[in-house]
């Protein structure tokens, strides 16, 4: 009885761990363009072995899989910039980045609550 509510209490703050972390990732996302994402993902690396055997592991290399496919389609997109040609091409990309990024941590939030799996 006592290891099930160990079990438990392990997965609740993990849960409420990955809801913080989802929420910074939000607001660094926002109000930096994912510059800033650089600390939760950090964090997501430092806490992700404490939640192995959840599902909540499954959100952690979610939201660590979302920041560098981020980062690199940012990257790419300024390396596209920095050619005059390349400009629209830059900005089509950056927004479609950022719409992917916004509708990823949307997505890992709501299962989150959901009690559900991310797929990776």
């Amino acid at each position: 009885m006592s290891q099930t509510l160990v079990l438990d209490g392990k997965l609740s703050d993990a849960k409420q761990l990955g809801r913080i972390l989802y929420v910074i990732h939000g607001l660094t996302f926002f109000f930096s363009l994912g510059l800033l994402s650089i600390l939760p993902v950090l964090a997501n690396y430092v806490k992700r072995p404490d939640s192995e055997g959840t599902f909540v592991h499954s959100h952690h290399t979610w939201m660590i899989r979302s920041f560098w496919y981020y980062a690199l389609w940012m990257t790419l997109g300024g390396l596209l910039f920095i050619t005059i040609i390349g400009i629209p091409v830059a900005w089509l990309m950056w927004c479609a980045a950022w719409i992917w990024k916004a509708y990823r941590l949307i997505r890992g939030f709501v299962d989150l609550n959901n009690n559900r799996a991310m797929y990776n």
